[in-house]
């Protein structure tokens, strides 16, 4: 049998399982740009993400079958993504003809972070907006980075991008890698400097508590060089109780006077966030102190790579932010309609202040999804009421694939709404997105402000409330 080719020649070819992922497709097209032979397959393939690959030579079957798999078995590296399970056809080809498969952190690893200066960017929260900033500050500094970040950063066309630099700049997700490697992904990143921005339960489906959350950036601290840097707040004991692991300096950042690289004089304005850092004033056109911190993070991490404050404070004024982080969508008929990827209890409360502090004054409605393998779940229960009794009106929709969630283990959005009625805030459950539009219609009032967080699309409400409010602008509301 002929040996299989080794790694690193252009005539390996690369097949994705679930190729129309968003991570999947960008590092697919990553390495047809490198000059691989590419292709993959995906039960979802329609545009935007179909286009891109097409446009890119990338040939994409649609639907799971042994038949999509390239014949020849040597020279053949499947990358099998994170949604991929035993039972789909086509993986179980893959592992009847003993096809060499990887993970999509793997492949991250092998063929691009290898000899990088590898930045990563970890935490429940905020993660998506420091990475983008971090991006955005180092691009700013001329230094050209490479970046891998789940979302879309305004200031760049896509989430991902590789160039030759030495840089690497990813956000980091504690999530498993995938069905055969319950890791998380972070740990695949070979990681010079680590940033944690905060630490809290999540993921209900992977972690059992905590602790295993815990141990898991434990292990990622143990892997950072002695050579690298830890960025942790400096208020969190959790955290330092993580990095006590560290063999790298580690650095800390906060409010804090024995902060590190304190944060000091915030002041908010409509238009955004005043602060002090580093002997310099910095305006970051972001509302909220998490945002302020996420900021705070990111300054930290350049400077520590000789950017000077005052590059960094002209980058922090240029920031567009990301899509669906606070992202407004446009005011119409005096209501400003803004669309959030929140879905754990303290990013909704903290994004709902924000909101208050940006829009002093005005009426806040929150439109909250329970769509995350966490908030599907009842392990917020309690906590959800309290997070979205910050807004002066809530309405909750159904359980989203509630049919996937055991009834004694599942979330009762209706309890929710019970429980913030009783705090006197108006609050309804709605079971489908019509009813969610027409509650809306019924309740709204120029200068109100309504913000919808799902970690989905949301059968595209925040949009079509917008479309709504268009044609009733020449009416009542």
């Amino acid at each position: 049998m002929a040996a299989i080719t080794p790694f690193f020649t252009k005539e390996l070819r690369f097949h994705f399982l679930g190729i129309c992922g968003t991570a999947m497709g960008a590092v697919a097209s990553m390495l047809k740009d490198m000059g691989y032979v590419v292709g993959g397959s995906d039960e979802n393939v329609y545009p935007p993400l179909s286009t891109f690959l097409s446009q890119k030579g990338i040939v994409v079957a649609e639907g799971y079958k042994a038949e999509n798999l390239p014949k020849e078995v040597d020279g053949t590296l499947v990358v099998v993504g994170n949604s991929i399970k035993r039972g789909n056809p086509e993986l179980e080809a893959v592992l009847e003809k003993k096809y060499l498969f990887v993970s999509l952190p793997e492949i991250l690893r092998f063929f691009f972070l290898h000899g990088k200066q590898n930045i990563i960017v970890t935490g429940t929260h905020g993660k998506t907006t420091t990475t983008s900033l971090l991006v955005w500050l180092f691009e700013s500094a001329s230094l050209n980075p490479s970046f891998f970040i789940g979302g879309l950063p305004k200031n760049f066309a896509s989430g991902c991008r590789y160039t030759q630099s030495d840089y690497w700049i990813l956000e980091g997700d504690e999530y498993d890698t995938a069905y055969f490697d319950k890791r998380s992904k972070f740990l695949h990143y070979l990681p010079q400097t680590v940033i944690i921005n905060n630490i809290e339960y999540d993921h209900a489906d992977i972690f059992p508590s905590l602790e295993d959350i815990l141990l898991s950036f434990k292990r990622l601290v143990h892997l950072i060089p002695k050579t690298g840097h830890l960025i942790i707040p400096e208020d969190d004991p959790a955290i330092a109780e993580v990095a006590k692991g560290s063999f790298a300096p580690v650095y800390t950042v906060g409010l804090g006077e024995k902060a590190d690289f304190r944060i000091s004089e915030i002041a908010y304005e409509e238009a955004g966030s005043n602060f002090k850092m580093l002997g310099e004033s910095f305006f970051l056109p972001m509302p909220g102190e998490y945002n302020v911190r996420n900021a705070a993070m990111a300054i930290a991490a350049a400077t520590l790579y000789g950017i000077r404050p005052e590059v960094i404070a002209k980058a922090l004024r240029g920031f567009l932010g990301v899509k669906r982080r606070l992202e407004v969508l446009g005011d119409v008929c005096g209501i400003k309609v803004l669309d959030d990827f929140g879905h754990h209890p303290t990013a909704i409360c903290k994004t709902i202040q924000a909101i208050r502090q940006r829009y002093p004054g005005r009426r806040i409605w929150s439109v909250f999804e329970p769509r995350s393998n966490t908030t599907r779940r009842a392990v917020f229960q309690e906590e959800l009421p309290h997070s979205l009794s910050f807004a002066d009106g809530v309405i909750v929709s159904e359980v989203a694939n509630k049919e996937g969630i055991p009834p004694t283990e599942r979330l009762n959005p209706e309890k929710i709404v019970q429980d913030i009625n009783r705090k006197g805030i108006p609050s309804y459950f709605c079971s489908s997105p019509e009813d969610i539009l027409e509650r809306l219609r019924k309740v709204l009032i120029p200068g109100d402000v309504v913000v919808f967080f799902s970690n989905g699309s949301f059968y595209g409400l925040p949009f079509r409330l917008f479309e709504m409010l268009k044609k009733l602008s020449g009416g009542s509301i």
